[in-house]
Order: structure tokens, then sequence, then C-alpha cells
């Protein structure tokens, strides 16, 4: 897929997380199936501020011609190798211990979730028609991925969008049971 083509699909996942908003009550998105499992709104701005926070960050940062990037002792580790092969990742669960650092907070109110998802696809927008003339060598570090260029965080910022829709159809089921 071409930079452009990456922010269409990006485009119409976030549409449909969009459309999704309309099923939930507020309650609805913040009810959490059991302690260890995040809320669809906990679900929703993951997505957001990983999104605003790592992702496009980790791209300015790659595209910034101040940025200094030290040259990485490793390359892409096996997992990242394979994720962009695949150009997705695999459809398998993944979880992280709650902790106060990486657990979202629930979410304030559904129009918060629909801002911020707004946002998100404007800053991708924004970046796009930049992403020509990003240097490759300019990488930051994935903690899982090892280092990564500004158009592999931008893919990548697709990808993980993508993935969630796993867990929004697995929350989904559990909510209406």
């Amino acid at each position: 897929m071409n930079t452009n083509e990456t922010l269409q699909q990006f485009k119409e996942t976030v549409n449909h997380y969009l459309q999704e908003l309309n099923n939930f009550t507020l309650e609805e998105l913040k009810h959490q199936p059991n302690e260890n499992e995040w809320s669809l709104g906990q679900m929703y701005l993951h997505l957001i501020n990983s999104a605003l926070y790592m992702q496009l960050r980790n791209i300015d940062d790659c595209m910034s011609t101040t940025a200094v990037t030290p040259v990485p002792t490793e390359g892409k580790s096996k997992d990242a190798i394979a994720v962009f092969e695949l150009g997705s990742f695999p459809p398998i669960r993944i979880q992280v211990p709650p902790s106060p650092e990486y657990t979202p907070q629930q979410p304030e109110s559904r129009e918060q979730l629909i801002q911020g998802l707004k946002h998100v696809v404007s800053r991708m927008e924004e970046i796009e028609p930049r992403l020509a003339e990003a240097p490759l060598q300019n990488t930051v570090a994935h903690p899982r991925f090892g280092p990564l260029n500004a158009l592999e965080w931008f893919k990548l910022t697709e990808m993980h969008y993508r993935h969630h829709l796993l867990q929004l159809e697995r929350l989904k089921a559990i909510s209406r049971a």
C-alpha cells in the first residue's frame, strides 16, 4: 500500500469506529467485563492516545531536520518484519498487565471519543503528503519492533487501528451477552 491508500484505509477504519459509537451509551462504553479487561471506552482512548502521543509524535521526530538518530545496535525485530510483510498484526489477542502507565482512563463522554478520533484523522491527513520527504534513516525505536522510520510508524498506526477491530467485536459480544 502506498501512503495515500494507507490513509484511506485508516479513515475507513476510523469511520467504522465512529459508527459503532452510536450503538453505545456512555455507561456501556465504561463497562469493564472484568478487572483485567478494558472497557470499550478505554480501548477507544488507547487508540487515540497511542496515535497522538506515540505513533504520530514518533513520525514527527523521524521527520525533524534536527533529529539525531543514533545508529541502532539492532535492526527490526522478527515480529516487526513479519507484521510489515503481512501488512497487519496477526489476529491474536495481545494483553499487557494492567498498570497506571498503560491502562487508559475511562472516557468522560462519547464526544471526547468522537473528537479524539477526528483529531487523529486530521493529523494523519496532515502528515501523509510529507512522508515522501521523510528521511528513511531517521528512526525511533518501538518497544517491541525496534527502530521504525516515519513511513513505518504511519503504516503501523493504520495496522494498530485495524487490529483493535477484533477487540471491538469481542467486547461488543460480551456486552450483548
